[in-house]
């Protein structure tokens, strides 16, 4: 029986409309495998759409997204757009739809291939064998915790002042959405905090300790912040899930990407309680090779995959997509960006074209 998906496609800026392209296509390839039949809708978001509508995120961009099952967004931003106060920029409108979509989970695996291993700064031996997901709050803590802002003191000076905030709801479901994540993975959770210096970290773990009783087959442990990025560099490899606030989620996420040596392979999800998700490489628009087909599509790719499976229910379909830039690595298949001596240097419609005779060939 055929089971049917509206996915929303948000290509945006720069290399996006490019790596969208191969990632729609190997989508169809994958569908007609295993009976999935996608009804792809194009919308503006970023500078696509201020140049179109003169708003970062339109109103039929948001209400397209919400009656999808999926969005899938390749990349937003650029020079262009650079000199446009902050509400009228490119980046306010991925900002509004995560708003607009309720999405408070940033699910961001970090996971070392092993064709691509030598382009970690980490040694073999560290790096070999890495696969991390770290599942970060999206929407609450300093970045959004009022009172913030800069004010005038009564002797005239100025003070900064952001507040990190976190109620035990907030807390409750990024945890439910970390243990329902290493459940799916290596069964092991680590939650990161500050327990030994803020009261807003002690409830942290405490509501993630009260939340373990209904997760038994989760192992859960808790690292402090300052220790969890050591750790990641000295030992990445003993972590299986991190779930963690927004700022601490912020720089960690990143700490733990650059492991792999290669941001251009990385996907990632956003999530909220219900309705759709949203998709999208780790990577910016990359505007300096925008329109030259030399932009990597595998991140992208990977991403549609991370649909398949989050989003969608359909692991098998993400399996395929995943095993298959394994192999089209293995056969020598390289971008300019993760390009290393004796390998194949190819464009982004030609990797897609290798992707993609792989999966025909499965």
């Amino acid at each position: 029986m055929t089971q049917n998906y509206s996915i929303t496609l948000l290509p945006g800026d720069g290399i996006g409309p490019e790596i969208m392209a191969v990632a729609v296509d190997v989508l169809n390839v994958v569908g007609k495998r295993f009976d999935i039949q996608f009804q792809f809708q194009t919308a503006l978001i970023g500078g696509a759409a201020i140049d179109e509508t003169g708003e970062p995120l339109p109103a039929a961009t948001l209400d397209m997204c919400r009656n999808s099952d999926a969005v899938l967004l390749a990349a937003i931003g650029g020079y262009k757009w650079d000199s446009l106060p902050s509400n009228l920029r490119p980046e306010a409108g991925l900002l509004g739809l995560r708003a607009g979509l309720g999405l408070f989970a940033n699910l961001r695996p970090a996971k070392i291939l092993p064709q691509l291993i030598d382009a970690s700064t980490l040694k073999r031996e560290v790096v070999e064998g890495v696969d991390i997901m770290v599942v970060r709050e999206l929407t609450g803590g300093i970045y959004f915790g009022q009172p913030k802002g800069i004010f005038t003191t009564e002797t005239g000076e100025k003070r900064g002042v952001n507040t990190m905030v976190y109620s035990e709801l907030e807390i409750e479901r990024i945890g439910r959405v970390a243990f329902e994540t290493a459940r799916k993975r290596g069964g092991k959770l680590c939650s990161v905090d500050k327990a030994n210096v803020l009261d807003v970290s002690r409830l942290w773990r405490e509501t993630m300790i009260n939340l373990s009783s209904e997760y038994p087959d989760v192992e859960l442990s808790h690292l402090y912040v300052d220790n969890a990025a050591m750790q990641l560099v000295r030992s990445p490899k003993q972590f299986d899930t991190i779930v963690t606030g927004n700022l601490f989620g912020d720089i960690l996420s990143d700490a733990a990407a650059m492991l792999t040596g290669s941001i251009g392979m990385l996907p990632s999800a956003s999530l909220g309680a219900s309705g759709p998700g949203v998709f999208e490489p780790v990577h910016g628009s990359a505007p300096d090779i925008a329109g030259q087909d030399k932009a990597n599509p595998l991140a992208q790719v990977l991403s549609a995959a991370m649909m398949l499976r989050y989003a969608l229910n359909q692991p098998e379909a993400a399996d395929m997509i995943e095993s298959g830039v394994l192999q089209v690595l293995q056969q020598g298949d390289r971008t300019g960006d993760i390009m290393s001596e004796g390998m194949n240097l190819l464009g982004c419609h030609a990797m897609g074209k290798s992707l993609i005779q792989i999966l025909q060939s499965k």
